[in-house]
């Protein structure tokens, strides 16, 4: 079946919120939210392979490893495994972190489910009931009255078998109510049916009740959701003793909007699960939303400074990968394959170091092209940053060998490099590693510092040289190999390299002229090694870049010229 040519003929757009002083607009988020993971409960029961006991149990210390306190772990009256779990959860959780469980509003179901806790130092029992027309009508066949009635029940009974009951008082309990399916509630309706369990629960400023306000289907745009939930939050009575809590469904790819949006218009607590997973289209991502707090300089209270090894927990736990343009935790959202991104990237980390230099213990803030997060901040290293492949420029291998090699390429070189680096990927039909970039870098220009076991590559070898020097001009007298013969040449100049230059010209009969040459220090110690690049024109009409490295700067412009030399007979030039 195509699809309609008028799509208004079978569906109409969801109705706008009666909202008109809304006051979320011009709200920020100046703090981070009550967290709730949902990974072990919704997340696990919308996996195709669930998980099993003993990766729940390592999910679990995972997240309270991050900083979580409040973790939905089971739905314990569903099956022996959900309840036993649980018990686990409630006799292995420090005692600031409470755990939290789901029934449905059944009598049979709740006493099971709070059977589950007895002994939990503290706990949260979240009960949810369909309040929407559409739910109501089509799934359970209730009236408004029924499901007010039913809400109020459960309630009642929650409250008589926990903070009621003289043998629960070991226990800090808390109480959560979701009128299900909110997001496509009449908004008088979902304040009537929770002003009916507050009374029935009672809470106080100290022990809020939770009313957990759910985009259970994601229906209108994340406006519309947050106009809902500032509806709610102004319409609920003694506001001060109720937390809003969201849970956001991703129907519409607009979860982590909604949230954002929601916290504005009054929300103070969301639940949902690492890298978005749940249920259907996926809860909200709390890695998203925790770390966008962040990047506005808003710690979000939870830990992602080692975000390889939560990446590693989700993957082996779920068996569904982390997409690999998730926000944050992707692998490749931090890295640069196109050549302008690269460029505008290693400029940007070479001002924000000077920045941190020159601040003087100063705090300096984060400003970087195409980088809103530090990647250091979340343990992924700089050298993962810039990956080179054939649509790489210049400025992504002048980074890689910036960072490995110390080595900080004059732009002509770059630009002569990457033609190399391009011819080597379309080759390899797919990128480069850093390593062999470097090892491709060595190669290329003959650094016999790094590495000289290939023996067959160098032609040209600089033995030993003698240079003199008299009021005008210098003299020298070099040793050379070339294809494993001993040579002697001579040269004058106005300088080392003039003269090394004039002693390869005439001894040698190699017509080159140095064009442009560049040096810095390897390290910051008195005995740091210096790297000079010469770039030759060859019999006036060719161009070639040589490297050098050494403790002696003159030798490391020798090493330079000779690394040009091996260059043009490779290329067959002489």
């Amino acid at each position: 079946m195509p699809m309609l040519a008028d799509p208004s003929v079978k569906y109409k757009p969801y109705p706008q919120i009666n909202l008109p002083n809304r006051q979320w607009p011009t709200k920020v988020i100046s703090k981070p939210p009550r967290w709730l993971s949902t990974d072990l409960r919704d997340g696990n029961q919308s996996l195709p392979d669930p998980m099993s006991f003993e990766e729940k149990k390592e999910y679990f210390h995972k997240l309270v490893d991050m900083g979580f306190k409040e973790i939905e772990v089971a739905f314990p009256s569903a099956s022996q495994v959900d309840f036993d779990f649980t018990r686990y959860a409630v006799e292995s959780a420090p005692a600031d972190v409470s755990i939290q469980v789901l029934s449905q509003c059944r009598e049979d179901l709740i006493r099971r489910t709070i059977e589950s806790l007895v002994g939990a130092k503290k706990a949260t029992v979240h009960i949810y009931l369909a309040t929407s027309d559409c739910f109501r009508n089509v799934v359970f066949g209730m009236l408004q009255e029924e499901s007010l009635a039913l809400a109020v029940k459960c309630t009642k009974l929650i409250k008589s078998l926990t903070k009621d009951d003289p043998a629960q008082q070991s226990t800090e309990w808390d109480f959560e109510f979701s009128p299900e399916t909110f997001s496509d509630t009449d908004p008088d309706f979902a304040v009537q049916v929770c002003t009916a369990v507050m009374e029935a629960w009672e809470p106080t400023k100290e022990k809020p009740i939770i009313f957990n306000l759910p985009a259970t289907v994601e229906m209108a745009t994340p406006n519309i959701y947050a106009d809902q939930i500032e509806y709610f939050s102004t319409h609920i009575p003694n506001r001060e003793t109720v937390c809003i809590s969201l849970h956001p469904h991703n129907d519409r790819g607009c979860a982590v909007a909604a949230a954002e949006l929601g916290q504005m218009a009054g929300a103070d607590r969301i639940e949902g699960c690492l890298f978005g997973n749940g249920e259907r289209t996926g809860n909200v991502d709390l890695v998203t939303l925790a770390l966008n707090l962040y990047t506005q300089g808003t710690h979000p209270k939870l830990d992602f400074s080692d975000m390889s090894s939560v990446i590693d927990i989700v993957e082996k736990c779920n068996k569904i990968p982390v997409p690999a343009r998730a926000p944050y935790g992707g692998s490749l959202v931090v890295c640069a394959f196109s050549g302008s991104h690269q460029d505008a990237i290693k400029k940007g980390f070479n001002a924000y170091s000077k920045q941190v230099k020159e601040s003087e213990g100063k705090n300096v803030h984060w400003r970087l092209p195409y980088l809103p997060l530090d990647p250091a901040d979340i343990g992924r290293t700089y050298e993962a940053i810039i990956r080179v492949n054939s649509q790489s420029g210049k400025g992504g291998s002048a980074w890689v060998i910036l960072r490995n090699l110390e080595l900080d390429l004059p732009r002509g070189l770059q630009v002569a490099f990457s033609r190399v680096v391009q011819q080597r990927a379309e080759i390899k039909g797919q990128e480069l590693s850093n390593h062999e970039l470097c090892e491709l870098f060595k190669k290329e220009y003959f650094i016999d510092y790094y590495d000289n076991s290939d023996t067959n590559d160098y032609q040209y070898r600089l033995m030993d040289y003698s240079l003199t020097a008299s009021k005008q001009t210098r003299k020298i007298e070099v040793d050379l190999e070339i294809n494993n013969k001993p040579i002697k040449i001579a040269g004058e100049g106005n300088g080392p390299i003039s003269a090394f230059s004039n002693a390869i010209s005439t001894g040698l009969g190699i017509d080159i002229v140095v064009k442009h040459y560049s040096e810095h220090t390897l390290g910051e110690d008195s005995d740091s090694r210096a790297a000079t690049y010469i770039e030759v024109l060859f019999e006036g009409k060719i161009t070639k870049w040589g490297v050098g490295i050494h403790e002696d700067v003159s030798q490391a412009s020798f090493l330079s010229i000779i690394s040009i030399l091996n260059g043009l007979h490779k290329d067959k030039h002489i």
